[in-house]
C-alpha cells in the first residue's frame, strides 16, 4: 500500500512539475504577416453608408458587389497602395418601396446607366498611433473625382494557418463625403432646415484581405 501511495504521489509532484515547466515556455512566435499583393476576400466584406432622412433618422445602405486590391508592407505601411471598384447598380436598400431602387439608380441620383462604376485609388497613407492611419485617395462617383480620406485601423492578420494557407489581414475604415461635390444635389436640404436628404454621406468598410501563400505552401 505505502508503494502504490508513494508511486501516486510521485506521479503527481513529475505531472505538477511538467505542467509548470510548460507553462514557462512561452509559445512559439507567430509568423509576420509577409508583404506583397493582397485581394480582397469578398466573403468577409461590407460596405455600407448612411444619410440622414428629415433629420429623424440616418438612412443605411449597402453595396453588394465590389473589389479591392492591396500592395501591403507591414514594415513600411506609409508605402501602402489600394485601388477600389464598386458595381453602382449593385445598390442594396432596406424593405424599399417599389421603384424605390431605380430611382435611386436613376437620373437625379447615382444615375447608373451613365456611370456604372464607383472607384477609390490612394494617393496618401498617413500611419498614427493604435495601428490606425489616414487614407486619402481620388474618388470617383457619378463621373466627378475629388479626393476623400478615409481612417483606417489595421485590425491584425496572420502569415496563414493550414485551413487557410495564405496571408490574411483585416482592416475597418470610415470616411464622410458630401454627395453634392460630386454632382448629386437632388432632395439636399435647404439651409437651416433638414427636410429632405442630407448632403454628407458617411461610408463604413470592414474588409479581409488573401495575401502571398505560407512559405510550406508555396514549396509544394
Amino acid at each position: 500500500m505505502r508503494r502504490l501511495l508513494s508511486a501516486c504521489a510521485i506521479v503527481v509532484m513529475t505531472s505538477a512539475a511538467a505542467i509548470a515547466a510548460e507553462d514557462k515556455v512561452p509559445p512559439p512566435a507567430a509568423a509576420p504577416v509577409p508583404a506583397g499583393a493582397y485581394t480582397l476576400d469578398k466573403s468577409h466584406a461590407s460596405l455600407t453608408f448612411k444619410v440622414n432622412h428629415l433629420g429623424f433618422s440616418n438612412y443605411t445602405a449597402r453595396f453588394t458587389s465590389f473589389d479591392a486590391r492591396l500592395q501591403f508592407d507591414p514594415a513600411t505601411p506609409a508605402a501602402a497602395t489600394i485601388e477600389a471598384a464598386i458595381d453602382a447598380n449593385s445598390l442594396e436598400l432596406p424593405s424599399p418601396p417599389a421603384g424605390f431602387t431605380d430611382t435611386l439608380k436613376g437620373a437625379q441620383w447615382l444615375d447608373t446607366a451613365k456611370y456604372p462604376t464607383i472607384t477609390f485609388k490612394s494617393t496618401k497613407v498617413e500611419p498614427a498611433a493604435d495601428k490606425t492611419a489616414k487614407i486619402t485617395g481620388d474618388f470617383t462617383l457619378h463621373g466627378v473625382t475629388w479626393p476623400v480620406t478615409l481612417d483606417a485601423t489595421f485590425n491584425g492578420g496572420y502569415a496563414g494557418h493550414p485551413m487557410d494557407p495564405h496571408a490574411r489581414i483585416g482592416f475597418s475604415a470610415r470616411g464622410t463625403f458630401k454627395r453634392s461635390d460630386f454632382g448629386i444635389a437632388y432632395g439636399v436640404p435647404a439651409p437651416g432646415t433638414t427636410m429632405g436628404v442630407g448632403d454628407e454621406i458617411e461610408v463604413m468598410i470592414e474588409a479581409e484581405f488573401s495575401g502571398p501563400p505560407l512559405a510550406e505552401a508555396a514549396k509544394k
